[in-house]
């Protein structure tokens, strides 16, 4: 399940015959100049609604934290992202009003507000743990985390920045429900994955900070091979 980040590259992979998309978070904020976690919830539903419309396979949308601090305001953000077509969306436990992972117990009552509300509208849930990606290198706790969730009531787990096949195959086995992997370019192949159990595999933003590198790359060596970029025509 690739992540696109903008409406060309939903359809570049929708076209491919990819049956599902994601957004990306980051992905989303570097279209729009920003870091990552530096985008609004209007502009989030924005983005969500256009990509949503622009391909006829499921979206999936990366809702961060649900961009609440507690769980009425989660119940009005699922709310929201029912009205944009998408088919799911991602809630994930680090706090970035605190900057720091929230606690077991606050982060679990935020997935059942999640789950709770997802139910009402419609939408498949998939609840993050965000140790590994924050360099918690934590393996028994991330699967306390992804065992309580699903208790909570998502419908997938997903503990992004794992990246050994055995750690992966322990948190498969552990929650006994669909787990979501970032694939990572250091990480185990897609058949690797697959053999392990693992039901969807994600992209994050990797393939618009390829894009992206891309593109620099390509006016680098187009700036540096002419004097005369940059400078006004002649009259």
């Amino acid at each position: 399940m690739p992540n696109p980040w903008d409406i060309g590259s939903a359809k570049l992979l929708a076209s491919l015959g990819f049956a599902a998309l994601a957004t990306t978070s980051s992905g989303h904020a570097a279209s729009l100049g920003r870091p990552d976690r530096h985008v609004t919830l209007d502009e989030l539903i924005e983005h969500a609604t256009a990509l949503a419309q622009a391909v006829d396979v499921p979206l999936n949308v990366d809702a961060e934290c649900c961009f609440a601090e507690d769980t009425a305001g989660i119940a009005d953000t699922v709310a929201r992202l029912a009205h944009t077509g998408a088919a799911g969306f991602s809630i994930e436990d680090f706090n970035p009003v605190a900057k720091r992972i929230d606690s077991i117990g606050r982060a679990t009552e935020r997935v059942g507000a999640a789950a709770a509300a997802a139910r009402r509208d419609g939408l498949i849930l998939t609840a993050r743990a965000e140790n590994h990606i924050c360099g918690i290198q934590d393996l028994d706790d991330t699967i306390r985390r992804l065992t309580a969730y699903r208790d909570a009531g998502a419908e997938v787990v997903y503990a992004p920045g794992l990246t050994e096949l055995d750690d992966i195959a322990r948190v498969v086995s552990a929650v006994g429900m669909p787990v979501n992997v970032l694939r990572l370019d250091k990480g185990p192949s897609i058949a690797e994955l697959t053999a392990a159990g693992v039901r969807r595999v994600s992209t994050g933003g990797a393939l618009a900070r390829a894009a992206y590198d891309g593109l620099r790359q390509a006016a680098t060596e187009l700036f540096e091979s002419t004097s005369i970029v940059g400078q006004p025509p002649k009259r």
